[in-house]
């Protein structure tokens, strides 16, 4: 490193090692520290810089001399406790050095005073994780958190293997589409500026300088390597993902959109043996795969973004057996007796006794002409986590009051100068999750404007301004603006199943007891509906699509869950039938 090392802090590694990434550790106890560092340096110091630093008016200025010479920090571990009683406020101190840097506080064993303060750091975006210091080495539950902290890392850093490569415009709208379903699909992918030397000499190499854009190399393709303008379904077909589904072949249970209700669908219809089917016409986890960190999912203490939740599931269901078909949408669903039909968008029927319907709902479209024709370059709907260190130094407005604009208001602005959260009432507090409202008062770079909405913008290229109107007075304003995310309103997929099932007048499927008396009568004569059954007997609805939902993952969680017994109802109904 250029920077010299301050007298009485250490550095664990040679001068041919600087290159490396660092793991930046503080602690003032010195029995604790060498547990630590030992630890640390045993398990990572073949592949990281480990540096120690004792002195706390140090450590942002190591950290800066660090990113001055070019070296990346992965963590900066501060121990806390009554040895460390300003651990939490160091790394508060940090917080804008780099978004991509995790900041963790390690607390010894037992010492549950501090669980409060920290949880309340982590709250208030002070840091980004905790862990329980090692006691005796090897601590194993120690590594496996801070494996999956640098995991974090390099998945932010998008220092990865690249699976994809995509060429194109930067401010392409298809090639941004791109970026975020690969991402939601944890593929790891590198963009590459077609007008960039790099870019230019990817095209050379592949033999496609004037093939039509977007360019998608695929490093593990079953048949072609590159793919010129593809469509999502080429791309899915290139990777071997298509598995064919004879015409004779029937399911048990056919389940239409993989977001946290179809994935748990998924999950408990084929691990109690049901032949399960999956179809899915984008990316898994629906809306909830966008989320750049839930925090307040039963069961992930650290939180954990939503891409990597869904994947989870994904895997959980494919072991147990489901199939699933990418790229593929239903556009129609028809009752043949015994058997539900289902066409698909590329032309094939799939044939099931039940249907789960969980095709989720997207957000509500601005409206506004001079807006969504700079979709993708500048303009776009949802988190789209992919599109974030796009905007780094830039300003951003966010449109919405839910959970999801919060969290995606909170990741932007660790990479954007500034935030805007836009907000069309008087207050968060009906609608986002009170830790959301508090961390977003506690960033410094987001700020909050009620009572306006988007009427119109502008750009030739790309975003470059946005028109906002005070709902009180009617005034209007144009503000610069380099990007804007609009995560408002829920807007149902239920546009394919026509007449055949019962949707309020916004388009969400009704269930149940909320079905129309006429439905009822004619068709469930000899009984009633079951909880998450449609118009149409044998097919259910759950998660985001139905009519009364919650709208938060833990409940399309369960929904999803629900259906299974009662998919075991329908089953068994048509077996007894058939005697």
């Amino acid at each position: 490193m250029t920077a010299q090392q301050p007298a009485g802090e250490s550095s664990h590694v040679s001068g041919a090692q600087q290159a490396k990434p660092a793991i930046v550790m503080i602690c003032r106890d010195p029995a604790a520290k060498d547990v630590l560092s030992g630890e640390l340096i045993k398990r990572y110091g073949g592949d990281y810089q480990l540096i120690t630093c004792e002195r706390p008016g140090h450590l942002t200025s190591r950290i800066l001399d660090l990113a001055e010479a070019g070296t990346p920090v992965a963590l900066i571990i501060a121990r806390v406790g009554d040895h460390d009683p300003d651990g939490l406020d160091l790394l508060a101190e940090l917080r804008h050095v780099d978004p991509t840097t995790q900041r963790i506080a390690s607390v010894r064993w037992g010492d549950w005073k501090m669980a409060r303060p920290i949880f309340e750091a982590i709250t208030m975006g002070k840091l980004d994780h905790w862990v329980m210091g090692p006691e005796e080495p090897p601590d194993e539950e120690f590594h496996r958190s801070i494996t999956e902290f640098l995991s974090d890392w390099k998945e932010l850093r998008g220092d990865v293997f690249e699976a994809v490569r995509v060429i194109d415009d930067q401010w392409s709208a298809r090639s941004g589409e791109l970026r975020d379903t690969f991402s939601r699909n944890q593929i790891p992918i590198g963009f590459y500026d077609a007008r960039s030397d790099r870019g230019k000499q990817l095209l050379s190499e592949l033999g496609l300088e004037d093939a039509e854009l977007p360019v998608v190399a695929l490093r593990f393709a079953a048949e072609k390597a590159a793919l010129a303008n593809p469509t999502n379904l080429e791309i899915a077909e290139a990777f071997g993902l298509m598995t064919p589904i004879s015409p004779d072949e029937v399911f048990d249970v056919a389940v239409i959109g993989s977001g946290p209700a179809g994935l748990a669908s998924a999950v408990y219809a084929s691990s109690e043996g049901l032949k399960t089917v999956v179809v899915e016409r984008e990316a898994i986890g629906g809306q909830a795969g966008t989320s750049s960190m839930i925090r307040n999912f039963p069961g992930f203490s650290q939180g954990t973004t939503g891409s990597r939740l869904a994947l989870a599931a994904y895997q959980q269901a494919w072991l147990f057996g489901s199939r699933f078909l990418f790229m593929r949408q239903a556009e129609s669903l028809a009752d043949l007796g015994d058997v539900r039909s289902l066409r698909l968008s590329d032309g094939s029927e799939l044939t099931s006794r039940t249907v789960i319907i969980t095709t989720g709902a997207a957000y509500v479209r601005i409206g506004v002409d001079n807006l969504e024709r700079l979709q993708g370059r500048g303009v776009f709907y949802g988190a789209t986590v992919s599109e974030a260190p796009a905007i780094r130094g830039l300003h951003v407005f966010v449109v919405g009051s839910g959970n999801s604009a919060g969290q995606a208001a909170i990741n932007l602005a660790k990479w954007a100068a500034h935030v805007t959260l836009l907000v069309r009432g008087d207050s968060l507090a009906a609608s986002m999750s009170d830790y959301l409202i508090r961390e977003i008062a506690a960033t410094p770079n987001i700020d909050i404007t009620h009572r306006v909405q988007v009427v119109d913008g502008s750009g030739s290229y790309r975003l470059e301004s946005i028109v906002l109107e005070d709902n009180s007075t009617g005034q209007r304003r144009t503000v610069a603006a380099d990007a804007l995310f609009v995560l408002i309103g829920s807007q149902p997929h239920t546009e394919w199943l026509g007449e055949n099932i019962a949707r309020d007048d916004r388009g969400f499927v009704l269930t149940g007891p909320d079905l129309p008396d006429g439905a009822i009568a004619e068709n469930y004569p000899d009984r009633q509906p079951l909880l998450l059954e449609t118009s149409m007997p044998r097919v259910l609805a759950a998660g985001d699509v139905r009519h009364g939902s919650v709208k938060r993952v833990a409940s399309a969680v369960g929904e999803g869950a629900i259906a299974i017994p009662l998919v075991h109802r329908c089953l068994d109904a048509m077996t007894s039938a058939a005697r």
